[in-house]
Parts: structure tokens; sequence; C-alpha cells
């Protein structure tokens, strides 16, 4: 990555490296890149889904823009090369269930060895852990989730992480050996693009700080900390927009009027959507 591009990205992050790559130079960015950077497809909804280059995701970033998976852990990999950091990029999937199926393709996993231990890092899991967790089997705590890393059985030399219970999904399994950009180009495309894809279909933004996992799905906004979750419909479109550019912090200069009003639609016709849906599995009981 260019040093420019480095340099805003950094400013976003609000952290300013100082001397060789460390294990607290690493949680310290990691923790910046969660807490400031969310995940999110405001792009997908407004019919311009961002490309994938790194340099591109960067200045997006510094922007006050996020992006899902690909972008968010391309880039970071790409930073964290910039600065020193032994990087890899890993094929990974993200399942619903405790089970798994195995490195699927849908997400990008990295890996980084620093002052000579393996560690599990990732921005891109949207709720995941705030910080990076070691490449050993066992149970980790960080504020007040619970996560476990374990070597997968059905990717050899891979691992698999599991989410804390309350989390948006169970498990992501990813892959032991190097990948590439380019391994992710098709699933991209996909995911962006395909009319039955999740991130087509669901609007979804969030973003994690020390205690608190926020959660931005349609007009539902949720709040899980060490209280529980907390939960609500945002009711208005101005109300809206403030909640995504404040508690998500998600710039919004990007939006012109038509964008904003395209995308207030498309959020407010898939709620009504689902609370019919949710009317109708209830009198069927």
């Amino acid at each position: 990555m260019i040093p420019e591009a480095c340099a805003g990205y950094l400013d976003r992050l609000g952290v300013t490296p100082s001397g060789p790559p460390s294990r607290e130079g690493l949680f310290a960015l990691q923790r910046a890149h969660l807490e400031r950077v969310p995940y999110e497809n405001v792009g997908i909804h407004i019919g311009r889904p961002p490309g994938l280059e790194p340099e591109l995701s960067a200045r997006r970033f510094a922007a006050g823009q996020g992006g899902y998976c690909f972008h968010l852990n391309s880039a970071f990999a790409a930073l964290l090369a910039a600065l020193g950091y032994d990087v890899t990029l890993h094929v990974g999937g993200v399942h619903e269930d405790a089970d798994g199926r195995g490195a699927n393709g849908n997400h990008m996993a990295l890996t980084v060895r620093v002052d000579g231990e393996g560690w599990f890092v990732d921005a891109g899991l949207g709720d995941g852990p705030v910080e990076p967790l070691p490449l050993r089997a066992g149970t980790y705590r960080q504020g007040p989730f619970t996560y476990r890393m374990e070597p997968s059985a059905a990717e050899p030399g891979g691992w698999t992480f599991f989410h804390d219970e309350r989390g948006t999904f169970r498990v992501m399994e990813f892959r032991g050996e190097a990948a590439a950009p380019e391994d992710f180009a098709a699933e991209h495309l996909r995911l962006s693009t395909a009319p039955d894809s999740p991130f087509v279909t669901t609007f979804a933004v969030l973003r994690r700080d020390a205690d608190t996992a926020h959660v931005l799905r349609g007009r539902v906004l949720r709040r899980i900390g060490a209280r529980g979750a907390e939960e609500r419909v945002v009711d208005s479109e101005e109300e809206w927009f403030a909640v995504l550019e404040g508690d998500f912090r998600r710039a919004l200069g990007d939006l012109d009027a038509a964008d904003r009003a395209e995308l207030w639609k498309r959020v407010s016709a898939a709620h009504e959507e689902w609370l019919r849906s949710r009317a109708e599995r209830a009198r069927r009981g």
C-alpha cells in the first residue's frame, strides 16, 4: 500500500505506530479498527458495490466509510504488511450453526506472526473479537464476550473460531494454507451483486467497542453487552441516518439526496416485509 493511503487510513484509526511490529501494536490496531471502521453494505444497497483493491478500500476508510469482510480484512492486511507485520490471508467460511461446513469462501481471515507467536486477526466479522486471539486451542474472554479457538476438523491445518453465543453467527472456519487476493474475487462478485445474497437482501452495519457489539439490521438496532441485549426499532428516516453516522461512525458524505431516499425506501420495505413474515409465523403458531 502506498504511504499516502496508509497515512489517511491510520488517521481514521487514530493510531500512530512507533517502533517495530509488536504484540501491543497489533492489538492497538485491531481495537481501533473495530471501534472506528464499521462493517457495512451501504454501497451494495445503493447499487455501487465497492471494489476489492486494498488501496481503494483504504481511501474509502479514510473518507469515513466501511465495508464487509473482503474490504476490511484485505485493506487491514495491506496496512499491517506496510507496517512490517508478517500477515497471511486465508480462505474462510462463516456459518450460522455450530457444526459449520468448512471454509466455503464467504469470508477472508487473517493470521499474523509477531514476537514469535501466531494470532488470529480479524477486522471483518462485524461483531467479532475486538482484539486478536492466539492460534492455540482454548477459551478466551474479552470483556463480556467468550470465544473459543480449536484446530479445524474440516480444514486440515486450519482453525475454527467459535463466537460468543449472543453473536450474529456461530462459527467461522478457515484454511491453513495462504490465500491470494484473487482467490476472493468471484465470491465477492456474487455476494455483492447476486439477488439472493444476504448482503443484497439485508442492510446491515455493525461496530464493536471494548464492551459492546452494536448491530443495525434494517431498522432494528441492537446492542449486546454485559447487561444482555437491548433492541429497538428506529422509526424515522432522520433518526436512522443519525444512528448510522453517530453510533456506527459511518460518514454520509458519499450519499446524495437520491441515495438517501433509495436507501431508506429499501430498508423500510424490507422492514415491513419482515414484520409481515413475523406476524404470519406467529399466526401459524
